[in-house]
Order: structure tokens, then C-alpha cells, then sequence
């Protein structure tokens, strides 16, 4: 029986325990609670959910709800406990959190092939084949010797993301492609503004509700500047954004042959192109407001938007410079990451990862060569994104129908469209299965 480690007890690290345990590998899990706490959590017991109590859409053509149906397939404990002990939350899975974790807890505390060492905090590699999933608020010394391994440049400790948009969504007779002064690739989506559009644009931004900030990420994120929040910005006066994330310099609008009062550009964050985050836009609105207020952007008045900009303490690798797509290490065989800390932003994202390591560390130990799960499924797909060289300004990532690869057949019905992108998922990952059976 080959041994492996797994370091942290949430929801990644358990099913990444799970993964191995259950393919006949003996696992060490190790939990520093309940002698230590993150600044977030309260409960002794593993898979602390510390926010939400939700676990997203259960509709099957929903990104969340495709994710979900996946992870079920590849034998998640995450999903069996969080089905246990389910609330009533209309069309989405949402659980009572405490009951939850205890159900996590029993299981892995159950399983033969697990040993869980509670209170005890690792702040070193392992030398040995390992999975690491210390989650978003990875202590210091462990942050510490991650960023000695992979390089210090390699780690992040806060996520300001800016929301992200589809880009068959944008109304592209109201914006244009450009670079300023006409440098380079025309690579930019360019939203000029009015100065009428401008004055009710910030007007909305400045009286927007903001996300309330966790205690300990305060102090942070009211020093440091290149985190600022937009809508922070914006209240220094009503021109700073025309001197900043929004300023005119350099562009023309075309059917105008004139410079804008502002302008936003949008930068395709995949090499598909099906997906571009709004430049500069940081930000710490509520996700309701961001919608409110994002559209109206000129062109975005009906987008989509498939990630909402976010601000909190979340520590993550530049994981397209430093995994795989199977969430190995490429510098070091045997040593995996899992959860937020390779940019995957969610609860389900987690726990799927979790998974996805500990599957493939387990083939690793058995003599075979890791195997990324097919692109076209969600978990695929995710995996793909956080490992994707082409991206250069990585932030994290949930799962969204836009990071799966386009259908070979356009359907413009959207609930066609995700519809058979769904059915094609399940049945690409049934067949990986069956061939894993080989």
C-alpha cells in the first residue's frame, strides 16, 4: 500500500484524502485545527464551510449544476454529505454548515485507509508524494515554504479580480477593437463613454452598496493602492477615473473620428477569446450592484457576466506558470495543490479539485502517468484555465459555461447551447471513465 499526505481539512483536502484512500492508498490528513485557527474559522470539525452555506445551482445546465453532476460521477464525498444534510433553498443546494461538516468529518474519520492528524500545523513540504490544500488563508510558514519552493513571485495574497463578461453578450456596434496611439494588435474592446453617459455612470458607481470586508482584510485593502476598489476610487472626485482606468488618451472613436470624455477597455482573459474582463475594474460591490452598475457600460447594457469582480484575503499561485493540468507541480512529480490555492474560486470549484489531485496522484502512485480529466466537462475545463500559459493576468476562476470549449455546431439559443454542452460533458466523462477501467 503506497502512502500519501495530504495538508489541510477543507473541503479540497478531504476529497483529495478521499480520492487516494479510496483507490487503496494509505492517507495521512493532516488539520491544525482545533490548536489553531484561521482568522475565519470557528468549527474543530474538517470541511468548515466559512461563508455561504450554498453550493450553487442544481439546474444540470447550469455551470454549478453541471460541476455538480460531474463531481457525483467521480465519487464525491463532498456532494454525498452535503445531500445528507440539505436545507430548503429553492433551486440550489444549500446545507445546514455545521451538520455538514460533521458528516464530512465522520467519513474521513471512518475510512480505513485514513489517518487524520488534528492540531497539528505542517510548515514545510513534504519530501514524499503529497497533495497541499491549505486553502485561501494558508498560514505564513506554509505560505512561506510554498513560496520558497515555487518562487515568491509565484504567490499571491489577495484576490482583486474585475468582473468578466461573454463576449457574444457585448453589443459590438457600440464598441469598437483598438490599442492607444494605435500600438500593437488591435486587441482591446473599447466602451467610449459621453460625458452624459460618464456623469450617470459615476453618479451610480459612487452611491453603489459595497461588500462589507472581513476585520482582518481592512487593514490591507485600506493601504494598498493597487488594490483600491473602483468605486473607492471614483469618490477621490468625479474626473479620477477619466485619469485612470477610464481615461480617453490615445483612442478615437471610429464613427466619430474623435477622442471619448472616458473609456473602459475589456482584455480577453481566454485564449478562446469567449470571455473579457473589464481593465482596471477591481472592485468590492455587491454582486447585484455590480450588474446594475456595469451595465451601463456602452455595449454592456446586455451582458453576461460570468465572474463578478471580488476583493478578499485569498492566498493562490500563478498556477498557469507553475501546475499542470492535473494540478501536479511541473517542477516536482508526486506533489499536487488543490482548492482556492490554485485559483479555483468556490466551494464546489475546491472540493472538485480535490478531487481531480488526489485521482491522479493516486494513478502516480500506482505506476501510471497522471490524466487530465476531458476539456469539454467543467471540471476539464477548470483545469485547463488555471494552467493555461496564454493567461498573464491570472486571478481566480469559478466554473461559468465560458470556459468550456465552443460547440462544434453554433446554437444561438442559450439554453439550447448549454443544453447540449451539458450532454456532451456527461458523456465525455463517462467515456473517460470507462477507459479508466482499461
Amino acid at each position: 500500500m503506497s502512502k500519501a499526505v495530504v495538508i489541510g481539512g477543507g473541503l479540497a483536502g478531504c476529497e483529495a484524502a478521499w480520492a487516494l484512500a479510496n483507490a487503496g492508498h494509505s492517507v495521512t490528513l493532516y488539520e491544525m485545527k482545533p490548536e489553531r485557527y484561521s482568522p475565519a474559522h470557528k468549527n474543530p470539525n474538517l470541511a468548515e464551510l466559512v461563508c455561504s452555506n450554498s453550493f450553487k445551482s442544481t439546474r444540470p445546465i447550469s455551470a454549478a449544476g453541471l460541476l455538480k453532476e460531474e463531481m457525483a460521477l467521480l465519487g464525491s464525498l463532498v456532494l454525498e454529505a452535503a445531500e445528507e444534510t440539505a436545507v430548503s433553498a429553492g433551486g440550489a443546494l444549500a446545507v445546514d454548515r455545521d451538520l455538514f461538516a460533521a458528516a464530512v468529518t465522520k467519513r474521513v474519520l471512518a475510512h480505513p485507509n485514513i489517518q487524520t492528524v488534528a492540531g497539528r500545523e505542517i510548515t514545510e513540504i513534504p519530501q514524499g508524494n503529497a497533495v497541499i490544500a491549505t486553502g485561501p488563508l494558508t498560514s505564513q510558514a506554509m505560505s512561506d515554504a510554498i513560496g520558497t519552493l515555487c518562487g515568491e513571485r509565484y504567490l499571491s495574497f489577495y484576490d482583486a479580480s474585475a468582473p468578466i463578461v461573454a463576449y457574444d453578450t457585448i453589443d459590438h456596434q457600440r464598441t469598437f477593437f483598438a490599442t492607444r496611439y494605435g500600438r500593437g494588435e488591435a486587441d482591446y474592446i473599447n466602451c467610449p463613454f459621453s460625458q452624459p453617459e460618464y456623469d450617470a455612470f459615476y453618479d451610480a458607481l459612487v452611491s453603489a452598496q459595497s461588500v462589507e470586508l472581513a476585520p482582518f482584510e481592512r487593514d490591507y485593502f485600506k493601504v494598498y493602492e493597487g488594490c483600491m476598489p473602483i468605486e473607492v476610487m471614483a469618490k477621490r472626485g468625479r474626473d479620477t477615473l477619466r485619469f485612470g482606468p477610464m481615461r480617453p488618451v490615445g483612442i478615437k472613436v471610429p464613427w466619430t473620428g474623435h477622442r471619448p470624455w472616458a473609456n473602459i477597455q475589456l482584455r480577453k482573459d481566454n485564449a478562446d477569446g469567449s470571455l473579457y474582463n473589464i481593465v482596471g475594474f477591481q472592485t468590492n460591490l455587491r454582486f447585484g450592484e455590480q450588474e446594475r452598475v456595469f451595465r451601463m457600460i456602452p455595449g454592456l447594457e446586455n451582458a453576461q457576466f460570468f465572474r463578478f469582480g471580488v476583493m478578499h484575503r485569498n492566498t493562490f499561485l500563478d498556477s498557469p506558470r507553475l501546475l499542470d493540468g492535473c494540478f501536479r507541480l511541473k517542477k516536482r512529480t508526486g506533489l499536487y495543490f488543490a482548492g482556492q490555492l490554485t485559483g479555483v474560486e468556490g466551494y464546489i470549484e475546491s472540493a472538485a479539485s480535490g478531487i481531480a489531485a488526489g485521482r491522479n496522484l493516486a494513478r502516480e502512485l500506482s505506476g501510471r502517468e497522471p490524466r487530465p480529466l476531458p476539456e469539454d466537462t467543467m471540471l476539464g475545463a477548470l483545469s485547463r484555465y488555471i494552467s493555461d500559459p496564454t493567461v498573464t493576468d491570472f486571478q481566480p476562476m469559478g466554473c461559468n459555461m465560458g470556459i468550456l470549449p465552443p460547440l462544434e455546431k453554433q446554437e444561438r439559443n442559450k439554453e439550447l447551447r448549454y443544453t447540449k454542452m451539458a450532454q456532451r460533458a456527461v458523456a465525455s466523462l463517462h467515456r473517460y471513465l470507462e477507459e479508466e477501467k482499461r
